[in-house]
């Protein structure tokens, strides 16, 4: 199985501020649009990009992919929120058979496409990573997810403790909300917040 034989595929390096924002789930209905798997409830940028850089699937994804090229270009002529989520169709896929041969295929989008965010506002890919510390100076951690949880995003943290002598890796969630959030300055990577390191 490969990519499906059309014009729509245009042979591209990805470029280097490129985000992985999801991945084709399967095909939905019967001309030609897919199902999409955002890694973020933020999907602003897959709606607002009309061009999108296709990677093939990650190994456990592929099931026979082995001709499968490198990177391409696509057009997008349609994307929208469904029922059950996001869907698209590309252009030069018309029909379900098609469709099916593009799942588990991963979309991209430069960094540098995506819409600027109001004041106070962030893409989720823009705190992952950075350093979180307290007012107090103590550094808690390292964003390396963020949840949505009703109307409010919670941030992941990755820390190291000490238990007994050994070191190991634990988690700690803050909401990402004004009353624990002091800042966030994205050019220092770091994140100010008003949390005790025993909460």
């Amino acid at each position: 199985m490969s990519y499906p034989t059309s014009g729509a595929f245009k042979a591209s390096s990805l470029p280097a501020d490129a985000i992985e924002l999801g991945r084709f789930q399967e095909a939905w209905g019967l001309k030609g649009w897919l199902h999409i798997l955002p890694h973020s409830a933020d999907t602003e940028a897959l709606f607002a990009s009309t061009e999108w850089f296709l990677q093939p699937p990650e190994a456990r994804f592929a099931r026979g992919f082995s001709a499968f090229p490198g990177c391409v270009t696509v057009q997008i002529a349609e994307i929208k929120v469904h029922a059950d989520g996001v869907v698209a169709r590309i252009d030069g896929i018309d029909d379900r058979n098609a469709a099916e041969a593009l799942k588990g295929v991963r979309i991209y989008v430069p960094r540098s496409a995506f819409p600027a965010t109001p004041e106070g506002e962030y893409y989720w890919v823009d705190l992952i990573g950075l350093d979180v510390v307290n007012r107090e100076g103590v550094h808690l951690g390292i964003v390396r997810d963020l949840l949505t949880t009703g109307p409010n995003s919670v941030l992941v943290l990755e820390y190291t403790e000490v238990v007994d002598g050994a070191q190991r890796t634990a988690e700690r969630m803050i909401p990402f909300v004004s009353a624990y959030v002091d800042g966030v300055d994205t050019s220092a990577r770091r994140i100010t917040v008003d949390w005790g390191i025993d909460y």
